[in-house]
């Protein structure tokens, strides 16, 4: 551990020599404070404080990523330019050991960055709280700053394509199709299956059963949230459409009959629910009731969530800041790795263009679901068509599989909509992110740093 530690010491005065510790200490903490002065929110204590955390967070891991990336980069391709790199591969160190000793230096320097930001967010929610009024206080201590767990309806895969395979088995004796576009007929007809599981028509009802995980006596006196999302196809007047919810078993006389609710579509609605209302299985009964002219849908994947207390914030908020470090390692390795065969503006330039291509993973995604990149006919409705597509959206398909080892976890969102981050998520996070992500990363990395012929590096003048 020696030649690891001193290079990560060498790596923490090389930040101290460029100011970069001492800068970005400096953005984070204005970025904390300074933001809440521009935020404008919707008056609520709730709202500043589901936005405080969104905002600070986000500029915080945006902070450390690009300054991560940009010291990852730095620190090993100029050490290797100003010919620093050629003196140190003289001593009793392996290559190996410089680059780890570079990312274990890099990575103390976004764990000490990431305590301090982290610790003056906390600080700053804290003391806020502190000075409202006590019903604002326990709602915020109810719904945002607390670990909330989330439980939804069970999976209706099976059923969908049980539903699927019968309607597409009705369908070829009336209308047989080729068997080349059978695949697209089938994902069709599945689309209109699923939405059938979705839609509320006008004057009906729609009933979710929600299996909570724990027995009745886990919830007793416990406050529940019902986190609702609908759409429409329609437009209403307003903007808004009414509807009425039942939760509870009405055969036991133990449920709860809401007044009609006002509510937008396209976004989340959270209301709170009477306690004591689970079955002893721990089960929750919830009925909608669609009173307006217009259907109403609501997705399977985020239509309905029942949240229940499970923890604490502060433990809570330390997850969601192990999971941003997660992110952090990875950035590192792959500036690191950058650097270990290009030079420094090649190697940021490499670095932010992959970056971008993760950050562009709802555009693959799009190009993914039609099976083109062409764009289609948007009056006809036909799917666009390209001769790149063979190569394009397999090559795609891989890409949006590796983003999603390391995009599939946003602490940001759960942290400021008051939902649990279980240790589960930060392990595999942990495992996914650094060891799996990360680790091929560093192995190629390590692989071109230790191939790198040192002595030919700047070239011939």
């Amino acid at each position: 551990m020696q030649p690891l530690l001193a290079i990560a010491g060498l790596t923490w005065r090389a930040a101290f020599r460029f100011r970069l510790f001492l800068v970005l200490a400096l953005l984070l903490l204005a970025s904390v404070i300074g933001l809440p002065l521009l935020i404008q929110d919707d008056g609520t204590a709730r709202g500043f404080t589901q936005i405080l955390l969104t905002y600070t967070l986000s500029a915080i891991t945006g902070l450390l990523g690009l300054s991560t990336l940009w010291l990852a980069c730095g620190t090993l391709a100029r050490d290797i330019e100003e010919c620093q790199m050629q003196v140190l591969c003289t001593k009793p160190v392996a290559r190996w050991q410089i680059w780890l000793g570079k990312w274990l230096g890099i990575m103390s320097l976004n764990v000490v960055l990431l305590l301090l930001a982290g610790g003056s967010v906390y600080a700053l929610l804290e003391f806020r709280a502190g000075k409202l009024p006590a019903a604002e206080q326990k709602v915020l201590r109810s719904e945002v700053l607390v670990a909330r767990g989330s439980a939804v309806e069970a999976s209706h895969d099976d059923d969908i394509d049980a539903d699927t395979e019968k309607a597409l088995q009705e369908r070829l004796k009336s209308n047989p199709v080729e068997k080349a576009d059978l695949a697209e007929v089938r994902k069709q007809i599945r689309e209109q299956v699923k939405a059938a599981w979705q839609i509320v028509p006008s004057g009906y009802t729609r009933q979710w059963q929600i299996d909570l995980g724990h027995p009745k006596s886990y919830f007793r006196d416990q406050p529940l949230q019902l986190r609702i999302k609908f759409n429409s196809a329609q437009k209403s007047s307003s903007g808004t459409y009414l509807g009425a919810w039942q939760v509870g078993d009405p055969a036991s006389t133990n449920f709860w009959r809401s007044e009609p609710m006002s509510l937008a579509p396209d976004t989340f609605h959270e209301f709170a629910i009477p306690a004591n209302l689970c079955d002893d299985q721990g089960r929750l009964t919830i009925v909608f009731l669609n009173p307006n002219d217009a259907s109403l849908l609501f997705p399977l994947d985020e239509g309905m969530a029942v949240l229940y207390p499970e923890g604490g914030f502060a433990l809570n908020f330390a997850r969601g800041l192990g999971i941003i470090l997660c992110w952090m390692a990875l950035l590192a390795a792959l500036g690191l790795t950058a650097a270990s065969f290009l030079s420094f503006p090649v190697a940021a330039f490499f670095s932010l263009a992959m970056l971008l291509v993760g950050l562009s993973s709802g555009t693959l995604a799009d190009a993914v679901d039609s099976g083109s990149v062409a764009a289609g006919n948007e009056e006809t409705g036909a799917a666009g068509h390209s001769g790149a597509d063979v190569i394009l959206i397999p090559a795609f398909k891989a890409t949006l599989t590796v983003i999603g080892l390391a995009g599939n976890y946003s602490p940001i969102d759960a942290l400021s909509t008051g939902r649990s981050i279980p240790w589960s998520e930060l392990g595999l996070a942990f495992l996914q992110v650094v060891l799996l992500l990360g680790g091929v990363i560093a192995l190629a990395g390590i692989f071109f740093f230790s191939r790198r012929e040192l002595a030919t590096a700047q070239g011939t003048q």
